[in-house]
This record gives structure tokens, sequence and C-alpha cells, in this order.
């Protein structure tokens, strides 16, 4: 027991002289500067603005291969994370630290589980740094759920109106708030520049085969080619993929269901098994009373 206190408080009184030796903000200056940010649209946990300081000084001091931040700052702002590349880093390294940590009192109490503290310490900065790539195919994923809209949208509108940057500013206050994101981008790259160019980055900011399919379209329609058969044809294939996704969904019920109806039937259990329970203690409280 000694040897654990002796191990806590040796760590805690080096996290504190290493937080002053580099003048780690404290977390009321952290609160503060989080909550005068007009960018920050989603509140962190007081653990995240407590790591915050730890992280911002370690981003200094991280050093990336050009190619490697040129690609995860591209990634970064295709899931709309308003951080740079070594940010994103030190935040993995301070949340898996802080996991690593903990080996040092485990070394005291009990030294056989600190190579498992320590994997676990590894396996969270493999989970935090691939969880950019996490949200960009749930945006990505979003983002195809509506394109059949899209698509439709397009297809009769083009029956008296080849205008693309009046379809996508006006689909834009319908759709959700990732391709809204997307579409407001694309909309605002057009008017500033080449209509061409916005619709090819619109396609590579997404990444999406679908996606591919109506910037090809919508080029088309710059070009002057007469392609409503074309319009026809994806939306028959996007309406068919909705289908089938919406009936991959479906068949994920059944099983959700049927867990759920099993923890209710042990729950039925539990309660007739304690009522018996209590009525055969109670029974032989009497036979011996």
């Amino acid at each position: 027991m000694i040897q654990a206190i002796i191990g806590v408080l040796c760590a805690v009184g080096l996290y504190f002289i290493l937080a002053d030796a580099y003048s780690i903000p404290y977390y009321k200056t952290s609160k503060a500067v989080e909550s005068l940010s007009k960018k920050q649209k989603n509140k962190k946990s007081a653990l995240e603005i407590w790591l915050s300081g730890i992280a911002e000084w370690l981003a200094k001091h991280i050093r990336l291969n050009e190619f490697k931040k040129a690609r995860l700052e591209a990634d970064l702002k295709t899931a709309q994370m308003d951080i740079t590349p070594e940010m994103f880093k030190a935040n993995a390294i301070v949340k898996a630290s802080l996991i690593g940590v903990l080996a040092i009192p485990v070394a005291f109490i009990l030294p056989l589980l600190v190579p498992v503290v320590l994997f676990l310490a590894v396996f969270l900065y493999r989970m935090e740094s691939r969880s950019v790539g996490r949200r960009i195919r749930a945006k990505r994923q979003k983002i195809e759920y509506e394109l059949p809209r899209l698509v439709s949208n397009i297809e009769k509108t083009l029956a008296h109106n080849r205008d693309v940057l009046y379809m996508l500013e006006s689909y834009a206050p319908n759709a959700g708030p990732e391709l809204k994101h997307e579409l407001d981008i694309t909309v605002a790259d057009m008017k500033s520049g080449n209509y061409e160019g916005a619709i090819t980055r619109l396609e590579s900011r997404v990444g999406s085969s679908m996606m591919s399919d109506v910037c090809r379209g919508l080029i088309g329609i710059l070009r002057g080619d007469d392609n409503r058969m074309y319009w026809a044809s994806i939306a028959l294939k996007f309406n068919g993929t909705a289908r089938q996704q919406l009936r991959l969904q479906a068949q994920k019920v059944p099983k959700k269901v049927k867990r759920l109806s099993m923890c209710l039937l042990l729950c039925f259990m539990l309660i007739y098994v304690v009522v018996i329970l209590e009525q055969i203690m109670s029974s032989i409280g009497v036979l011996f009373g």
C-alpha cells in the first residue's frame, strides 16, 4: 500500500515539475481561452481542456514529413476538424500518454499489469490516429445518403434550366449539414473562379464514386452536352443503391431486437429467481426457527 502511494505521489510531482518547467497553462486559463473561441462548435469536456495545454506545447516540437503533413491536412479539412496536423498528432500522443503514465503506480502495485497498461496506451494512440479516417467515412456515407435526392432535383431542374450554379445554390438550404457544407464551398468557389475547377475540387474533397458520377454529369452540363438520359440513368442507379442501404439497415434491426429481447427475458427470469429464493429462505427460517 505504501509503495502505491509513493508511486502516485511521484507521478503527480513529476507532472507538476514538467508543467512548470515548460510553461503549460493552468486549467482555468485553457478553459477561458476555449470559451472565448468563436470557432469552437462543440463544447469540450474538462479533461480535454486540461489536456489541450499539454498538446499545444507538444505540437510546437512535432516535425512531420511534408507528404504526410499535406495528406493529413487535407484529411482534416475534409473531416471539418479545424486543427493543424501537428496538433492532431499531439492530441493522440497526450491521450495515449495519459494511460501510459498509469504504468508508474501499477509497477508498484502489480508489476505484471504494466505490459497491459502500455498495450492499452498504444491501442488508444492508434485509435486516435485513425479517428480522422472514421469521421471522413461517416461524412461520406451521410453525403451519399442524400445524393439520390440531389440527382432527382437536378434531373427535374434540367428540363427548364441548365444553370449549374443555380441548381447547387437552390438545393443547398434543403441539404443536410455535411452536404450543405460541401455545396456552400463549391458555390463560393464557382462564383470566384472556374466552374469546372470548382466541381472537380468537390469531387476530390468528398472522394466518393457516387459523387464522381454527379460531378461528371455537372461538367457535361457546363460543356453543353445533352445528358438528360445520363441523369435519368444515375437517378435509377442511386435509387437502387438507396433501397439496398435501407434493406441492409432493416436486416440489422431484428438482431438488435433479438438481443434486447434476450436481456428482457433474463430480467424477468431474475425477478422470478429472486422471489423464489426469498420464499425458500423464509420457509427455511420458519422450519428452523
